[in-house]
């Protein structure tokens, strides 16, 4: 058999194959010997009929099976022998016109290769690496929300002005209907929430969502409004008031310090706010942390320049899935994932290029750390090393868990590898200041 590839551009090729007679004749004739004793053919007993009918009956579909195994088996051989880096997998080109009764047959297969490339982690950017704190107003208002939580809600005939309203913002023309809890601190002007003063249960207040708030990203938390559609929208909604109450705020005593934090834990309202500020700054890291390796991700997707096999994989998506794709459903599936296929090899580069490895005790540990992290979330602050190591073995025995911790477990190491090589600027910041950055105008 000879094998060999024809470059078309830099990142797709075709495999020629020719098969010789040679290639596959012995075992098409071990299956026509095995056929005989078999074989049916009018005017013989069966086992008696000549083997060059045998071979006239069933030798051209057992030559096409032997053939495509001998092509399939060369195939694989020659992508692992070659070393070569594919995306996809190869594509048969279809030749309609190939004449299976002559000896020597060639096949011809296209491949992607995965493009070669620098990844400069060093580039010079202008990428933050923000420091979020919790400063006095935020943690004020989060000890005013604890109290509110674990106070009294008195339910009150009409809405005054330090009233909480239940109810449910609707406009039914743009999908929107949601419940939620309001305050009439909440609206930018006071002519809006004076619109609610003296109303009742039942009653109907009509708003429009056009400079409603402080911040049009509020509509996404009162509204559950999309970010991309939040800007300069300017609609009416409609408030049905279910329920008015005032707040009777809980004391700020050692009974809920010790609710909140458990027994002794916290002692005044000192230590309270300190432990607010710990447990946001620790919430606010995590979220800072998302927003770099989502900028660098960004950064490194825009700045690493390569070729991708893109007719190829367009024409390879068509081929693949339960549900096959016209040329033209392809293109909009290639367009919408060439952007997480280029961070998938920039991610791959990167993790080569600096000797990075997952193993299996890297997962085990990542897993524990997890665990005992949800295990505090629900009160079980200390739980044995035989107790979590039970529950990470049950987690990775399901294949599916496996994968996702392993993308997280990726993700962790590229979050520290980049905060070290891609050297952000870092910038403290108020939480508010650090929404106005991820979410700006």
């Amino acid at each position: 058999m000879d094998i060999k590839r024809v470059a078309i551009d830099a990142v797709t090729e075709t495999i020629v194959m020719t098969v010789v007679h040679m290639d596959y004749k012995g075992q098409v004739a071990k299956r026509i010997n095995e056929k005989m004793p078999l074989a049916q053919v009018k005017g013989f007993r069966k086992g008696a009929v000549p083997k060059d009918l045998v071979e006239k009956q069933y030798g051209r579909e057992i030559k096409k099976e032997e053939v495509k195994k001998v092509v399939d088996l060369a195939l694989e051989r020659y992508i692992q022998s070659e070393r070569l880096n594919l995306l996809g997998t190869p594509l048969p080109k279809v030749n309609e016109e190939l004449d299976w009764s002559a000896e020597e047959l060639t096949f011809e297969f296209e491949i992607g290769l995965v493009p070669n490339f620098e990844l400069d982690l060093d580039a010079k950017n202008d990428i933050v690496k923000y420091v979020v704190t919790a400063d006095d107003k935020l943690i004020d208002g989060q000890v005013a929300r604890i109290q509110k939580q674990f106070g009294n809600a008195i339910p009150q005939e009409e809405v005054e002005a330090n009233s909480d309203i239940k109810g449910i913002f609707t406009n039914e023309a743009e999908g929107i209907g949601n419940t939620t809890t309001i305050t009439l601190d909440i609206f930018k002007d006071k002519a809006t929430a004076d619109k609610f003063i003296g109303k009742k249960v039942g009653d109907v207040v009509t708003v429009n969502t056009s400079g409603l708030f402080e911040d049009d990203h509020q509509l996404m938390d009162y509204l559950k409004v999309g970010h991309d559609n939040v800007h300069g929208l300017a609609i009416d909604v409609d408030f049905t008031i279910e329920a008015i109450t005032v707040s009777e705020p809980a004391e700020l005593n050692q009974e809920l310090f010790d609710k909140l934090f458990g027994e002794g834990n916290v002692a005044s309202l000192e230590e309270l706010k300190g432990k607010i500020k710990e447990d946001a700054e620790t919430q606010f890291a995590q979220q800072a942390d998302q927003k770099l390796l989502g900028d660098v991700t960004e950064f490194l997707i825009e700045n690493t320049k390569f070729e991708l096999p893109s007719e190829f994989l367009k024409k390879w998506l068509q081929t693949v899935g339960e549900k096959k794709l016209s040329p033209e459903e392809a293109e909009v599936e290639y367009a919408r994932s060439e952007k997480g296929l280029r961070f998938q090899l920039i991610e791959g580069k990167a993790l080569v290029q600096n000797d990075i490895k997952i193993t299996f005790e890297d997962l085990k540990t990542f897993t524990a750390k997890n665990i005992r992290q949800q295990m505090a979330q629900f009160g079980q602050t200390n739980p044995s090393d035989e107790e979590v190591q039970g529950i990470v073995a049950r987690v990775l025995s399901n294949q599916d868990e496996v994968k996702r911790l392993s993308d997280q477990v990726v993700a962790e190491k590229l979050l520290e590898l980049f905060k070290e090589k891609a050297n952000p600027t870092t910038k403290e910041v108020t939480y508010d200041e650090f929404i106005a950055a991820s979410y700006g105008e």
